[in-house]
């Protein structure tokens, strides 16, 4: 167990945090993420105050859908990565990561109801089949949709969302039947998963995280995340510093980086081309599916295109690698 976001969260269980990811990449696995917020908007003006504070656009899709988003300061850094749960026609569970709830709510109102719930991700190639033998209601929520699906007798809401690169789905529980969902999924058969496997998969998955590839002074366009942007929906918070980042152009860009060897390169890492140095890395980790070390890094302009030859300095010791293109590891989902 490890303090994260002001949660007390497992790094792992007994099994270890390669086992726990080579698991979800094979079958199934569940991770406990109820560290992560839940603000509920709701009204006949629900929808617009979204549409005024957030980048993507509602109108894209609709009620009973998911959408990831960003919600942005007024410099255009990246305030959070958001999904918003579109439950019903006034009803929004928008979910910011697992500091960052306060500064939503400043943005966007709503109410807190983080500690109400426990949301448990059931992740992986058999996650549906395995929820199936006890819920065929909530295996069958398809990729990016929302649901309210009964689970014990009680109402729960279900989305086919994840942070993994596998198909599977978030369970949304209140604390009365949490508990026996998450024994129900493990006499399934699924596979308990802590944040060291949540990590490794998501980097292999090229799914950015907060704090580290999004966060003060990056844009979505720095991270490479401009679809995430609907410039033709109208005024949103950080619309005008955005449009001055697009208009000057990038001075650097988020790449990944693939190295030779076992050993992992970290954050906070120089990227080195020709012995000058040309970013840093902000995620680095070994990848158990892939055999060696891969990272992201943000790089200068001249050093963005797949192919380019770079080493990651991790402290003293220079890792031979290249710029790839991510996910680092295929998805097995649109």
């Amino acid at each position: 167990m490890v303090p994260f976001g002001g949660w007390d969260m497992p790094l792992s269980y007994a099994n270890g945090t390669v086992s726990e990811h080579l698991n979800c990449r094979s079958d199934a696995v569940v991770f406990d993420v109820s560290h992560l917020g839940t603000v509920r908007v709701e009204g006949a003006v629900a929808k617009e105050l979204l549409q005024r504070a957030l980048t993507n656009d509602l109108d894209k899709i609709a009620p009973g859908r998911a959408q990831y988003t960003h919600l942005l300061d007024t410099d255009a850094s990246v305030l959070d990565d958001i999904i918003v749960w579109w439950i019903d026609e006034q009803t929004f569970d928008v979910m910011p990561n697992a500091s960052n709830t306060s500064r939503v709510i400043d943005a966007i109102s709503g109410l807190d109801t983080t500690e109400s719930r426990a949301i448990l991700a059931v992740q992986g190639p058999r996650a549906r089949e395995r929820v199936r033998t006890f819920s065929a209601q909530a295996a069958d929520v398809p990729r990016f949709e929302v649901k309210r699906v009964e689970m014990f007798g009680t109402q729960c809401v279900v989305a086919g969302t994840g942070y993994t690169g596998e198909d599977g789905i978030e369970i949304a529980a209140p604390l009365n039947v949490a508990t026996r969902i998450f024994d129900a999924l493990l006499e399934a058969g699924i596979t308990p998963a802590g944040l060291g496997a949540r990590d490794t998969l998501r980097l292999e998955a090229g799914l950015p995280l907060h704090g580290h590839e999004l966060g003060p002074g990056i844009s979505p366009l720095h991270a490479g995340l401009g679809w995430v942007v609907a410039w033709n929906k109208g005024d949103f918070r950080g619309r005008e510093a955005l449009a001055k980042i697009r208009e000057a152009g990038l001075d650097r860009k988020l790449v990944g980086i693939s190295t030779t060897g076992r050993r992992p390169p970290r954050e906070g890492c120089p990227v080195v081309s020709h012995g000058k140095q040309i970013g840093t890395t902000t995620s680095g980790n070994f990848s158990p599916t892939l055999n060696h070390g891969i990272a992201f890094a943000f790089v200068d302009l001249d050093h963005v295109e797949p192919g380019t030859e770079v080493s990651i300095d991790v402290r003293g010791t220079e890792l031979p690698g290249e710029v790839v293109k991510t996910p680092f590891v295929k998805k097995r989902i649109g």
